[in-house]
């Protein structure tokens, strides 16, 4: 039909997706806007103003009027666990963006009525205490409370969880159970464990109790894994890669996926890794590995980039900042064989390392390999993390000819690492303007969902902003990036550190045709806005995948959400507060206490007591 002037007409070459009308940031140094832009076949065959795309609007053209919004590349996650998180998203209540620890317990009562007998509820990742009006976690009673006969397991960060009894009894803690090595089980005077849970520093002890859980089978993998996919489009996300991760098999825990792609349903590209699961036998499994795929294997939306976040389980250090820094033992034999292996045999791998002590100690390893010649050799290679990683440290992983992928861990534990490391080493946590000094790629991500939450414009935020979710301001004006380059570091680093920077990341003839509508302008946004940005379209290779507001109706069909008492069938996932809902949530909890307060006073005899009823719109 005729948009703004733009008439159909039977070209051969015609468009299967055109947007129009729209301020497009490109990423494209040749050309930064344009105002329009036309997709077939998946790439990007024009990129101009209206004028431009007019000639390859067709009949069967779908044209999206922009109506003046901000069109940005599509978000590419560095650093996102979203194969097992898309196997268990339909089972796990999201706390993330709630913003009082009394809306989060009146989710999770209710869920616990909606929830059948044998299942449990669980909430893992994506919250910290400090997002709570209340400051504070939830306590045992409280879930009792709450659910009284329902098994609850609250993750909490990477430092504990929180247990309900009916949760205990079915995990099977009772009080002659020991404590597990790097674990602690709290109890009661009796010995009874008391529904706590301390990584001590090690996060095992949650992890294999959230594992005692009852998994999805079947279609309902599926279903929950387009499910979190399409939840990922809200948000702009149009890739993502992959960081394997504990209790993450290849290839059983990857088959979804892979039927997924096969099937041509899934909604977001994925790079993926492969972590060796069991210690001792990691250079058995990488051995394996090297006989049966290769990186690069693949297509366009799912395909292998290599080994890691763990190639050897000893040389993993801890990010839980609540805990002293753990000492690693004796590792760099076994470290060594399983570097020199991968760089043999011209395979990449990304390294879990969160302090600057365990990034010098695989340097060396590194720097003694590249006397040989196997360093960098051509193979792609970063350190993920690096919260406390040194000048020093920096140099030489420019030297070898790596790369970094930051997360915004400290959005939700900065609190916690300040109070641990002191003001002076929160600020410089970790040094990203540093490492962007240095010409090093410097790709930015999440860590979803066991800890940060899978929402990329929180994590955009506290790279402009250098502030928790908490609202505290941990990283100055001289360690914090402008938001043209923290888009940049979420998009074509991301795609650098797969080896597709020709074809992704930016909005060029000849690039995918990834590319978000935003509800806001990231540009112009007040600074404490950018975590409420949303997609109102997504769209990846020329499919929308993604459409809400003016556009509802435009994605994909997606089956309904399976289980139907999943917490996303009620709740959803991320729970958005829009500027002005969090305004009048903090006015709604500011009114409230001084009510509370003015009690007080009339108790005391400080103050009179009101000839008017308390307006009850804003009792809670």
């Amino acid at each position: 039909m005729p948009v703004g002037g733009l008439t159909p007409r039977s070209v051969e070459d015609a468009a299967d997706v055109v947007v129009r009308n729209a301020r497009i940031h490109t990423g494209d140094a040749r050309r930064p806007r344009a105002g329009a832009l036309a997709v077939r076949d998946g790439v990007i065959t024009v990129v101009g103003e209206d004028a431009d795309v007019a000639p390859v609007i067709g009949p069967s053209t779908t044209v999206v009027d922009a109506l003046g919004r901000r069109v940005v590349p599509g978000l590419n996650d560095a650093h996102l666990h979203v194969i097992r998180g898309g196997l268990n998203y339909v089972l796990e209540l999201r706390w993330d963006g709630v913003r009082s620890l009394r809306q989060a317990l009146a989710m999770l009562r209710e869920q616990a009525a909606r929830t059948p007998k044998g299942q449990w509820v669980r909430v893992v990742g994506g919250w910290s205490a400090e997002q709570f009006a209340e400051r504070r976690l939830p306590t045992p009673a409280e879930l009792n409370e709450a659910a009284p006969d329902t098994p609850v397991f609250v993750l909490h960060l990477y430092q504990s969880a929180v247990l309900n009894r009916a949760a205990l009894k079915a995990a099977g803690f009772t009080a002659r159970t020991p404590d597990p090595k790097g674990g602690q089980i709290v109890r009661g005077r009796g010995g009874e464990p008391n529904g706590m849970l301390l990584a001590a520093p090690s996060a095992l002890i949650l992890y294999s109790t959230l594992a005692k859980a009852p998994a999805l089978e079947g279609e309902d993998r599926r279903t929950s894994t387009r499910h979190f996919l399409r939840e990922l489009n809200r948000f702009g996300l149009t890739s993502a890669i992959d960081a394997a991760g504990g209790f993450q098999n290849f290839p059983e825990n990857y088959g979804t996926v892979t039927e997924l792609a096969r099937d041509g349903q899934l909604s977001l590209r994925i790079a993926y890794h492969l972590f060796p699961q069991t210690a001792g036998q990691e250079l058995d499994d990488l051995t394996r590995w090297i006989g049966t795929v290769r990186p690069g294997d693949g297509d366009a939306w799912l395909r292998l980039n290599g080994a890691g976040e763990n190639l050897t389980w000893a040389a993993a250090d801890f990010e839980n900042f609540a805990e002293p820094r753990p000492e690693l033992g004796d590792y760099e034999g076994e470290f060594e064989q399983a570097v020199r292996l991968l760089m043999e045999h011209g395979w990449g791998f990304r390294l879990h390392a969160t302090y600057d002590e365990t990034i010098r100690r695989d340097l060396a390893v590194f720097e003694k390999l590249a006397a040989e010649g196997l360093f960098p050799a051509g193979n792609r290679w970063l350190f993920d993390h690096a919260e406390t990683v040194s000048p020093d440290s920096l140099d030489r992983i420019a030297a070898l000819g790596g790369s970094l992928s930051v997360q915004n861990r400290l959005s939700f534990q900065g609190e916690v690492f300040e109070r641990r490391y002191g003001p002076g080493a929160a600020a410089e946590a970790p040094p990203i303007r540093a490492m962007l000094g240095r010409g090093l790629t410097v790709a930015a991500g999440t860590d979803a969902t066991r800890v940060s939450s899978y929402n990329p414009w929180v994590a955009l935020h506290w790279l402009v902003s250098g502030r928790t979710v908490g609202g505290r301001a941990l990283r100055p004006a001289q360690n914090r990036v402008d938001r043209a380059t923290a888009l940049a570091m979420y998009t074509t680093a991301g795609a650098a550190l797969t080896g597709e920077q020709d074809v992704k990341g930016v909005l060029r003839p000849g690039c995918y045709g990834d590319l978000a509508v935003l509800t806001d302008d990231y540009f112009t946004v007040p600074e404490q806005d950018i975590p409420h940005i949303e997609s109102v379209l997504t769209v990846v290779g020329g499919r929308i995948v993604h459409a809400a507001a003016e556009y509802e109706g435009l994605d994909e069909e997606l089956p309904p959400v399976s289980p139907a008492w999943s917490p996303v069938a009620r709740f959803g996932g991320y729970q958005a507060s829009g500027a002005g809902a969090r305004q009048a949530e903090l006015l709604g909890q500011v009114v409230a206490e001084s009510e509370l307060h003015r009690h007080w006073r009339v108790e005391r005899g400080l103050a009179a007591e009101r000839q008017q009823p308390f307006d009850p719109c804003f009792v809670l």
